[in-house]
């Protein structure tokens, strides 16, 4: 029986098809082993979202080569997907986007070529399986029937992105958009469901364009999940603002499973430097549908990105985006300085702001980030909350149950029965309640 060793990095739907890569290899007789020393085949899910995941893609290449210098290395993903034959020289098999499904069959090609060549065969000579994924037009069917957490499950139903921002060098990677059946997504969560999981997120690289090439839509996906029973909770991915309407927000309000915590990708709150990043909608359009969320949802979460540093942002547009921040009040805003990607129109913009003071505008950014998330956790205080317990940690000799809210606030109760897999509902009294 031959081990494999899989490794993944970057987002919820690149976590997705790692597990499913791992379910297919587990169905066909591999035995799935850390990524440590002794594995036969090391699977690395790449990344290239920024430099610092391109970085890590090659490093985990590098380690699982060091680790074990006969294995087969396979990178998939997006990484190699824009790198192409330029990809690592350490890599036997590449394998893109839209080909992961292959993985079994693209493996056993591989390893016939050598049991007839001998064993040191194709080194230095990579196996590549990538499509032109520009011109894809195929959702590639992967599923999971359970996953490494036990209580809430990452539901693919998307992939690609046909928005092109600036700055942006998905859509290269991922291709256009592409929705995944609703028959096939509800037999998935049904299969989940069949395993205990009471909680799903629906994931996808641009997650509001589902069904607009299929003749659904995001909401027909929710109103059929919600039917699903044993599903308790459902989350959204990211979700760009032009979606939210007061129709929208009132349809998915009205749906009690709907967990009022939302990611709103905001990306700045400069309308100059929304423009040029090709965002397609202004700070004042973007407050708006917070608006609305708030009105449909009592006290919602919402959570968004935030780039500091894009080309030609000056001081006082940096302090135009931070006071935006401030004033709409989220719950959680994940700051990224901005990088440089090849084959973007960003990376050629005059303007480029130096490295320096994309870290000084981070770490105010991240600052107020810090304080907005205590100020909306502080809320929380005095309420009773519905948490979906998933594990039981021990905190200076005692132990605690801990789950999530349903606006994803991460809380505790003291209590030795195991709660596992099960919503309960706890008076938050205190700050130490709430786990960061």
């Amino acid at each position: 029986m031959r081990k494999a060793a899989l490794h993944n990095l970057g987002c919820k739907v690149n976590a997705y098809e790692t597990e499913a890569m791992q379910e297919l290899l587990e169905k066909n007789g591999y035995e799935i082993v850390p990524f440590a020393q002794g594995a036969d085949v090391y699977v690395i899910n790449t990344c290239t979202v920024t430099n610092m995941a391109d970085r890590k893609s090659r490093q985990m290449i590098h380690k699982a080569r060091k680790m074990n210098p006969d294995a087969v290395i396979v990178a998939a993903g997006c990484y190699v997907q824009t790198k192409g034959e330029k990809a690592d020289e350490c890599i036997d098999i590449v394998i893109g986007n839209n080909r992961k499904k292959e993985l079994i069959s693209i493996l056993e090609t591989y390893f016939l070529k050598r049991q007839k060549k001998g064993a040191a065969a194709g080194k230095g000579q990579k196996q590549t399986a990538l499509l032109d994924i520009g011109k894809s037009c195929e959702y590639e069917t992967l599923s999971l029937s359970r996953q490494a957490e036990r209580t809430r499950a990452n539901v693919k139903v998307q992939d690609g992105c046909n928005q092109f921002c600036s700055y942006c060098i998905i859509p290269y990677a991922r291709g256009r958009v592409r929705s995944r059946g609703l028959k096939d997504v509800i037999s998935e969560i049904r299969r989940l469901t069949s395993n205990g999981y009471k909680e799903v997120v629906l994931t996808g690289i641009h997650l509001s364009s589902y069904g607009m090439d299929t003749g659904e839509s995001l909401l027909s996906l929710l109103k059929a999940v919600h039917q699903v029973e044993g599903i308790l909770r459902i989350r959204l991915g990211s979700l760009e603002p032009g979606i939210i309407t007061e129709e929208f927000a009132a349809e998915i309000a009205a749906l009690p499973k709907i967990c009022p915590h939302f990611h709103l990708s905001l990306q700045s709150g400069c309308n100059a430097t929304l423009k040029r990043m090709n965002r397609r909608y202004t700070a004042e359009e973007y407050e708006e549908k917070c608006r609305i969320l708030r009105k449909a949802f009592d006290k919602p979460a919402l959570t968004t990105d935030v780039i500091v540093g894009f080309p030609g942002e000056t001081d006082e547009e940096f302090e135009e985006s931070r006071t935006f921040v401030d004033k709409i009040n989220f719950y959680e805003t994940h700051i990224f300085k901005y990088s440089k990607r090849e084959g973007t129109r960003a990376a050629v913009m005059d303007g480029q702001v130096p490295e320096q003071v994309k870290a000084e505008r981070s770490n105010r950014m991240i600052a107020l980030g810090k304080q907005k998330k205590q100020e909306f956790e502080r809320q929380m205080m005095g309420r009773s909350a519905e948490v979906l317990m998933e594990e039981e940690v021990i905190l200076d000799g005692e132990i605690w149950q801990v789950g999530h809210t349903r606006e994803y606030v991460k809380v505790g109760r003291k209590c030795e029965e195991n709660l596992t897999n099960q919503l309960i509902n706890v008076e938050i009294q205190n700050r130490l309640q709430i786990m960061d």
